[in-house]
């Protein structure tokens, strides 16, 4: 895998495509089985802080001590290595593999953007292509041994979510993160209905946005509802996690690639995601 444009590629004849495959099958087996934990984030609908949350968690994590991968399963609008503070870097090879990048000796990150020539360039890809991708995501990178594989997808339950599902049979369980409205809250229903269709565990669901705190007064207002999130999980039965408040600092310091659980952080968001992972490795 190289710096690419978003053309679909040559197809190779039946019988090698075919050979192709199970020997894909058989690396993504070597390297899943290498990765103790594998949680999988997603959200019904985009614009929720699904990638907000994948990346701090996998934050979190390393700054645990765990050795993290974060996987961005999100093709068409790759923004983990915008968050994580690592645009414009391109992963070295080997022969057989792709390293992932580095943030530091715990964290390492792959994306479809370290590999296009723009990051402004479209992935125009059918289904079977953006799934054969994200299989190669997880077995020609080289993650090596890892504590937690974070696996950041797509809004929705199309082909990469079920792609990453069916890859990861044995993953802990997915995070289905919404805000308090009920447009969003309607297509997590359906976020946590595939989850248990595809028989992996829903670790719980997290709100975000569930409420801004002013900068000025210190004053919460709740802009899209509230409690939304926890009452549709208590409703689904299935575990909820806890709310992430809406401040500008959680804006600011995403698109300047700087962790959210830093002493600078507001409080009120800094300890709403230290409580979303003391309960997500007690789950785990």
């Amino acid at each position: 895998m190289s710096k690419q444009d978003s053309s679909t590629p040559q197809q190779p004849d039946m019988a090698e495509r075919k050979r192709q495959l199970e020997e894909l099958d058989k690396r993504l087996k070597e390297r899943a089985a290498a990765i103790d934990h594998k949680i999988l984030i997603l959200s019904g609908k985009g614009g929720v802080g699904k990638s907000t949350v994948a990346a701090n968690l996998a934050w979190a994590l390393a700054l645990r001590d765990l050795h993290t991968g974060l996987l961005d399963a999100d093709l068409h609008g790759p923004t983990i290595p915008l968050m994580m503070g690592l645009r414009g870097q391109t992963p070295a090879g080997t022969p057989n593999a792709i390293c992932p990048v580095s943030l530091n000796e715990r964290l390492a990150v792959m994306s479809i953007s370290f590999l296009l020539q723009e990051p402004d360039t479209p992935i125009i890809w059918r289904g079977p292509l953006r799934g054969n991708t994200i299989r190669q995501f997880i077995a020609d990178v080289e993650w090596g041994a890892l504590d937690y594989l974070v696996v950041d997808l797509p809004p929705g339950t199309g082909d990469e979510p079920l792609t990453v599902a069916q890859s990861f049979p044995d993953a802990d369980g997915a995070i289905v993160v919404t805000t308090p409205q009920e447009a969003s809250l309607s297509d997590c229903r359906k976020a946590i209905n595939f989850v248990q269709a595809v028989k992996l565990p829903v670790l719980g669901v997290i709100e975000n946005m569930s409420g801004f705190i002013c900068p000025y007064c210190g004053k919460e207002t709740d802009i899209f509802g509230q409690g939304g999130g926890e009452q549709m999980a208590e409703q689904m039965e299935v575990p909820f996690l806890g709310r992430i408040p809406l401040v500008p600092e959680v804006v600011n310091l995403g698109d300047e690639g700087q962790c959210l659980l830093d002493a600078s952080v507001p409080a009120p968001v800094r300890e709403a995601f230290e409580s979303v992972v003391v309960a997500l490795l007690e789950a785990s």
